[in-house]
C-alpha cells in the first residue's frame, strides 16, 4: 500500500493554470517635458533621497520614523501573519499525527445484554484501556496542497510589498509633513514682520496725525490693516500645532512631544535641487511596492484557481492506527495488547449541483479582476510620476516669479513710504502696497514649501526609499498573554 502512495504521489499533476507574469510595453521615456529638465544622473539617490535636504533634523526623524511609526508595526505584523498562513498552508504536505488515549470502567446490568457476559464468567465492573497512535495524509495527486502553498508564498510575498509600500509613503508623509511646519514657520515671520511693520506705521499716522498733517481715516485705515494681519496669526498657529501634531504622531511619539525640536530658531524651508536621478518608466515596476504587490497577488489568486480545480478530480488519502488495548493497565506491553489498521480513502463528488464548477469559475473571475487591478496600478504609477513631474517644475516657475513679485514688492514700499512721507502720495497707496507686500511673501512661503513637497511626492512616486537588499524585518511572535510569577514556561510543540 505504501508503494501504491508512492506510486500516486510520482504520478501526480498540478492542475489549474501555472502562473506566468504579464508583461506590458511601457513607454521608452517619460512624456513630459519636465522630465528632461529634473534628470541628472549625479541627483540624489531614490534610495535616501532626503539626504539631499541637507537637514539633520529630518534624518533624525526619519530613522525615529523607523523605529515608532504603529502604521510600519502593523505593516510587519502582517507580514508575521502570512508567514503563519504560509506555515499552515505547508503544513498539508505532511501526515497529520494523533496521539489519544481512553480508561473505561463499565459495569454490565444483569439483565441486560452484557448479563450473558457476565454468566460466562466476564469480570463485573471491567476496566478497559486503550492508547493509540493514528495517522493521516492527504496524498496530493492533483496539486491541491501544491496550489494552496503556491498562494500562501504569493500572499507572503505581497505582504512584504505591503511593508515596503507602507516604508515609501512613511518616508514621504514624515518628510512632507517636515516641510509643512516649516513653511507655516515661515509664513508666521512674514506674518509678524509685517504686522510690526505695519504697527510702526500706524505709530508714525497717529504721530501725524497729532501734528494736523493727516486726516484721522488714515490712522483708521492703518489701524484696519494692522488688525488684518494680526487676525491671521491665529489661523497660522491652528495649522502649525495640527502639522506638529501630525508629524509627532507619523514617528509614533504623543502630541507635542516634537514641539521644542521643532523650534523655529535659524531653520527655514529645505531647499535641495530639484534635479535627480531619474529613472526610466520600466524601471518603475520594480521600485513600486504597490505595483510589487498588485502582481504577487495576482499570482495568489492564480493559484487559487488551482485549489479550486483540483476538488474536480478524486482525492486520495492514507490513514492508519496503531492500538494497544487491555483489561489491566500494567496489559499494555504484552503482545496480545498490540493492534493495528490501514485505511486507504478515495473521494470524488461525481455531482455536486455545480457548485465546484461555480468556485472554479468564481476565482478564475477574480483571477480577471485582479489582473485588472494590475495594470491600473501600473497605469496610476505611471501617471503619478508624470503628475508630480509637471507639478514640480510649474511650481518652481510659479516660485520664481514670486520671488520676482517679493522683490518688487519691497522696492514698491520703501519707494512709497518715502513719496507718502513727502507728501507725493496719499495714505492709500502706502497701504496698498504693504498688503500687496505681505500677500505677495506669504504666497512665497507656501510656493516654497509646494516645490520641496513635490519633490517629495516624485520620490514617492518613484518608490524611492528602499532596495532588494534591505533585509526583510524579523516578526517576532506575538504575545498573547503574560506568564503568571514563578510559573514553568512550556516547551513549544511543532503542531
Amino acid at each position: 500500500m505504501a508503494g501504491c502512495a508512492v506510486l500516486l504521489w510520482t504520478a501526480g499533476c498540478t492542475v489549474g493554470p501555472d502562473y506566468v507574469e504579464p508583461e506590458y510595453e511601457l513607454p521608452d521615456a517619460w512624456e513630459n517635458a519636465a522630465a528632461e529638465d529634473l534628470a541628472d544622473s549625479t541627483g540624489a539617490p531614490l534610495v535616501s533621497w532626503w539626504s539631499a535636504f541637507g537637514d539633520t533634523l529630518l534624518d533624525s526623524l526619519i530613522v525615529q520614523a523607523e523605529l515608532g511609526s504603529p502604521d510600519l508595526a502593523a505593516a510587519v505584523g502582517r507580514i508575521g501573519e502570512a508567514a503563519a498562513y504560509r506555515r499552515i498552508a505547508g503544513g498539508d504536505r505532511w501526515p497529520l499525527l494523533g496521539l489519544d488515549g481512553t480508561w473505561t470502567r463499565t459495569e454490565y446490568a444483569t439483565g441486560g445484554p452484557g448479563g450473558a457476559l457476565v454468566e460466562l464468567g466476564a469480570p463485573n465492573p471491567n476496566n478497559s484501556w486503550e492508547f493509540g497512535l493514528g495517522a493521516s495524509w492527504e496524498i496530493d495527486v492533483f496539486g491541491r496542497v501544491r496550489r494552496s502553498v503556491e498562494a500562501a508564498d504569493a500572499n507572503l510575498s505581497a505582504s512584504v510589498e505591503d511593508y515596503r509600500d507602507v516604508l515609501v509613503t512613511l518616508y514621504a508623509n514624515v518628510a512632507a509633513e517636515y516641510i509643512r511646519v516649516r513653511t507655516v514657520q515661515e509664513r508666521l515671520v512674514y506674518a509678524h514682520d509685517n504686522a510690526e511693520s505695519q504697527r510702526e506705521t500706524l505709530e508714525v499716522v497717529e504721530a501725524r496725525l497729532d501734528a494736523g498733517l493727516v486726516p484721522a481715516l488714515d490712522v483708521a485705515r492703518a489701524r484696519s490693516n494692522l488688525a488684518n494681519t494680526l487676525a491671521f496669526l491665529p489661523e497660522l498657529e491652528t495649522l502649525l500645532e495640527k502639522a506638529r501634531n501630525t508629524l509627532a504622531i507619523l514617528v509614533g511619539l504623543m502630541p507635542g512631544a516634537l514641539d521644542a525640536r521643532l523650534e523655529w530658531n535659524s531653520g527655514i524651508i529645505p531647499a535641495p535641487a530639484t534635479e535627480l536621478a531619474l529613472t526610466l518608466p520600466a524601471e518603475l515596476l520594480r521600485r513600486r511596492p504597490d505595483v510589487r504587490r498588485s502582481e504577487r497577488q495576482l499570482a495568489a489568486q492564480t493559484a487559487r484557481v488551482g485549489v479550486a480545480t483540483a476538488d474536480l478530480y478524486p482525492s486520495f488519502s492514507l490513514g492508519g492506527n496503531l492500538v494497544l488495548q487491555a483489561a489491566e493497565f500494567g496489559d499494555l506491553g504484552n503482545s496480545d495488547s498490540f493492534g493495528w489498521s490501514l485505511v486507504p480513502g478515495m473521494r470524488w463528488p461525481l455531482f455536486a449541483g455545480g457548485k465546484i464548477r461555480g468556485q472554479v469559475q468564481a476565482e478564475e473571475y477574480k483571477t480577471n479582476q485582479s489582473l485588472a487591478a494590475y495594470r491600473r496600478t501600473i497605469l496610476y504609477a505611471l501617471a503619478e510620476v508624470e503628475n508630480s513631474l509637471v507639478a514640480l517644475r510649474q511650481e518652481e516657475i510659479r516660485r520664481e516669479r514670486l520671488n520676482t513679485a517679493v522683490v518688487a514688492s519691497q522696492e514698491s514700499v520703501e519707494l512709497v513710504h518715502i513719496q507718502y512721507l513727502s507728501g507725493l502720495t496719499d495714505f492709500q497707496s502706502y497701504l496698498d502696497a504693504q498688503r500687496s507686500l505681505t500677500n505677495q511673501q506669504d504666497n512665497f512661503a507656501i510656493s516654497s514649501g509646494l516645490v520641496v513637497g513635490n519633490l517629495i511626492l516624485l520620490n514617492r512616486a518613484l518608490g524611492g526609499g528602499w532596495t532588494l537588499e534591505d533585509p526583510v524585518p524579523v516578526v517576532n511572535p506575538p504575545v498573547v498573554a503574560q506568564t503568571p510569577a514563578g510559573a514553568e514556561e512550556e516547551e513549544e510543540v511543532d503542531r
